[in-house]
């Protein structure tokens, strides 16, 4: 999407595989080994997301095996009750961490690194999954051709910010590192300019090297009166 900011529902996965409420345990473990993923949402009878199972919501039965075993310390207790669930409804993590699909990409980004997590069901209005967004799709705008980055830049940022001639200020992208050079009538309004480069979807880094106007060539002064050849008046001097 070239021209305006992405959302996840530019970069999601669009095709998830979720889990019945009901789906019980061994189910659940043959699904994450067939299509190869480690966390699935859990649906509700309407399509919503009501949790998501993991590996490590798995791994409990395991860790307490042992039946000598007891939970100790704070939190250890919701993950022995996980140890003794048979179904999905029973070992999901809940409420769900979920991202609406209009929401930015810098949104989902906050949301996965406050609650560590590495993808997130992508919901609609009513909370139905419409698809999963990973920290790998994240990352897809950095694909995002120069010449595209460039063109944004100077259509959306440069044109519309600086109050001088277009041609002003060059735009350079490569790698997805922004250059700006050139000269503006107000240096006050660079540093917006590199925030809201910066902002553009896919730039890894912004370098300014704009200047202020353009100094005029300081003309050599003219001659005094005092050290200017005297100009003859009046009638010819006599040979």
């Amino acid at each position: 999407m070239q021209g305006s900011q992405y959302t996840v529902s530019d970069v999601m996965t669009g095709t998830v595989v979720a889990l019945a409420g009901g789906a019980e345990f061994k189910e659940i473990v043959r699904t994450m080994r067939q299509w190869g993923v480690s966390a699935m949402p859990v649906l509700d009878e309407q399509g919503r997301v009501i949790g998501v199972v993991s590996e490590a919501d798995l791994l409990h039965k395991e860790e307490f095996r042992d039946t000598d075993a007891r939970p100790s310390g704070p939190g250890r207790s919701a993950d022995a009750v996980k140890a003794r669930a048979a179904t999905a409804r029973e070992l999901a993590t809940v409420p769900a961490v979920t991202v609406p699909a209009d929401a930015t990409l810098a949104r989902a980004a906050r949301l996965m690194a406050r609650h560590g997590v590495k993808r997130l069901p992508v919901v609609d209005q009513e909370g139905r999954l419409k698809g999963i967004v990973s920290r790998s799709d994240l990352l897809k705008v950095f694909l995002r051709p120069d010449e595209d980055i460039a063109e944004e830049v100077r259509r959306q940022i440069v044109a519309g910010r600086f109050p001088v001639p277009f041609d002003a200020v060059d735009v350079e992208v490569r790698e997805g590192v922004v250059t700006l050079t050139g000269h503006v009538a107000d240096t006050s309004l660079v540093p917006l300019a590199v925030r809201l480069v910066s902002s553009v979807e896919g730039v890894v880094d912004v370098r300014s090297a704009i200047g202020g106007p353009r100094r005029r060539p300081v003309l050599e002064p003219d001659l005094t009166d005092a050290g200017r050849p005297a100009k003859p008046t009046g009638a010819n001097p006599a040979p």
